[in-house]
């Protein structure tokens, strides 16, 4: 049976599922032997702050103060961000820790691949992702590559200098952007460079002290040209196409950066995958954001429609749609205690599967259940 099969079957309520959470980290933690810290974001979810943001810089800070070890592994999950606030995190962790690793279970794009350059040790398997750091602006209302931008206005020059005239098409183009656009897109491009290349130095590197082919002495500046030609390719729009491609273990270990590829322990494996697989369960609710220790937790979640105060709530109500008939079912989830059933609703059921009342199909209700628990902090108390 799969990890994710088994879980369902377990049929977790939301305390459950963050106690199973913990019981992983954990595991993770004693096998690793240092202490574990998640910074992770739904990717699905749209509409909420996902990113990476400085809100996020004081709930960091504070799951970081939960923890006293010297060494640790970031588990890292995120579609990106603010390249600043990352740099912020990083030198956060770096303060406080001699060695930082950072476990990839499933994709950390853009200013996560900025993060993940800077541990000590990078943990993948072959499913996980890094994605291109090319710096993105908006432009005319429309996201761009900073580097596609700035090799669209080479080429315009190029052809003005052969040809010497301006093609009349250019001119609204040109003419929406100001000396400064251009600038701040190069800045751009040059902060995820530099970023890059002095964290892969100053940390991935610093224990590459002899060449693998040679046993030669591995010089500062060879370690300096290393980073550059890493950060080069990882900076490349022209290499990657779109901002959202995934780059794997073997992109980067062509690019001759060392990755740690954890399936290859078979009980870090298990404990990864077994997180990862209640983080993605977790985020089935309406949480969008996790930063955890094996002992604490700040989540982040939208409100649930109807339920204005979550300390007063004492019943929240849910509408679900039977999938095959579309016949819509009332639900009453009672919050702690019993509470009197409202007109037109049904109780909720105790294996949290709702029969139809039109045509039978049963319909699970486990994920609704969990939202309202994450929601109202409290338990749905079935009849």
């Amino acid at each position: 049976m799969g990890i994710y099969s088994e879980y369902l079957e377990r049929n977790f309520d939301f305390d459950g599922l963050t106690a199973e959470r913990k019981i992983q980290l954990a595991r993770i933690s004693e096998l690793r032997g240092r202490d574990v810290l998640v910074y992770a974001a739904d990717l699905e979810k749209s509409g909420v702050p996902t990113s990476i943001d400085y809100s996020d810089l004081l709930a960091f800070q504070d799951q970081l103060s939960e923890l006293a070890g010297k060494e640790i592994d970031v588990i890292l999950e995120t579609p990106g961000g603010s390249g600043e606030v990352a740099e912020d995190l990083v030198r956060m962790l770096h303060d406080k820790y001699e060695e930082v690793g950072f476990i990839i279970p499933g994709w950390a794009k853009s200013a996560g691949t900025i993060m993940a350059m800077a541990g000590d040790d990078i943990l993948m398997e072959p499913g996980s992702a890094l994605g291109p750091i090319d710096a993105q602006l908006q432009f005319q209302g429309k996201q761009f590559s900073a580097e596609a931008l700035r090799e669209g206005m080479e080429k315009i020059k190029k052809e003005v200098a052969d040809t010497g005239a301006l093609n009349k098409a250019y001119i609204p183009i040109l003419q929406g952007i100001s000396p400064g656009e251009l600038q701040n897109a190069e800045n751009a491009l040059n902060f995820a460079k530099e970023l890059v290349k002095g964290w892969l130095t100053e940390f991935k590197f610093k224990n590459w002290n002899s060449h693998a082919s040679s046993g030669n002495p591995v010089t500062e500046d060879e370690k300096l040209d290393r980073a550059k030609e890493i950060a080069d390719v990882l900076c490349s729009h022209s290499r990657w196409l779109t901002h959202g491609r995934s780059i794997k273990i073997t992109d980067l270990e062509a690019m001759r950066l060392k990755i740690t590829d954890f399936s290859k322990a078979p009980d870090l494996s298990d404990a990864i995958r077994r997180y990862h697989t209640l983080l993605r369960m977790t985020f089935a609710t309406n949480i969008y954001k996790v930063i955890e220790t094996p002992t604490s937790q700040i989540m982040r979640f939208i409100p649930m429609q109807g339920v204005v105060d979550n300390s007063q709530a004492a019943r929240a109500h849910v509408d679900i749609i039977c999938p095959k008939c579309g016949k819509p079912h009332k639900l009453q989830a009672n919050l702690d205690s019993a509470q009197p059933l409202e007109d037109g609703a049904a109780s909720w059921p105790k294996d949290n599967r709702l029969k139809c009342e039109s045509c039978g199909t049963e319909v699970d209700v486990s994920d609704a259940r969990r939202q309202i628990e994450a929601t109202t902090k409290k338990r749905v108390i079935a009849e």
